[in-house]
């Protein structure tokens, strides 16, 4: 089984050391880099890039939506898990539409990061039940707005049906199985769809799916 590498970006170090404690005992995850903020992390990169990053969200000298930002657009294929004690419903939509994979409030139990971290490892997203409800409830507040002209996304009914499948958290084998069709073919609808709503990963696909009421909350 693959090693998920993760690194930790937060400027608790009392909070660090318990991260790395609970972290040291997971099978299957190794720690490579913990930092204080995201200057520090972005350097840390030079060394080796993780598979997943454990984000706070205020920090000095580098906080988490800038620094969230600043990964998604040189490093794309990191998974950023905001670990943090905001719940607001703006925020967490905030973070999922510019590219965070996941967003985890700091009183979670430890098989709850651990499922974390191998979902948006293995899958590109992973919401807890809590932070879920918060944001569609923020969605549901924003779906009268009109949508933008020119922004129209037309679904094809196999498009459709690999959507709704991924927002039910299927693996691309598993949809597969479902339709009938290869994990290639699956990929290849996934890469179609992220295109088709102009988005980077699968948290922010079905963000703007809801939206624009492909899905349903």
């Amino acid at each position: 089984m693959e090693t998920i590498k993760v690194a930790i970006a937060d400027d608790h170090s009392l909070f660090r050391e318990g991260l790395k404690f609970i972290l040291a005992k997971m099978s299957g995850i190794e720690l490579i880099l913990e930092v204080s903020n995201g200057v520090e992390l972005l350097k840390g990169f030079e060394k080796e890039v993780p598979n997943v990053v454990l984000l706070d969200l205020e920090m000095p000298n580098g906080d988490g939506v800038e620094t969230c930002k600043q990964l998604k657009k040189d490093y794309p294929e990191v998974k950023v898990l905001v670990l943090t004690m905001h719940s607001e419903e703006r925020m967490i939509s905030y973070l999922m539409e510019i590219g965070a994979n996941g967003y985890l409030l700091k009183d979670i139990r430890h098989d709850v990061l651990k499922n974390a971290i191998e979902a948006v490892h293995t899958q590109g997203f992973y919401f807890t039940n809590e932070v879920s409800k918060s944001l569609l409830e923020g969605l549901k507040k924003h779906s009268r707005q009109v949508p933008k002209f020119g922004m129209e996304v037309s679904l094809s009914t196999r498009e459709k049906e690999v959507l709704e499948l991924i927002a039910k958290e299927l693996t691309t084998l598993e949809i597969g199985e479902r339709l009938f069709i290869s994990e290639r073919t699956v990929e290849g609808h996934r890469k179609n769809l992220l295109s088709k709503f102009d988005v980077k990963n699968t948290a922010g696909l079905i963000l703007k799916a809801v939206k624009q009421g492909f899905l349903q909350v």
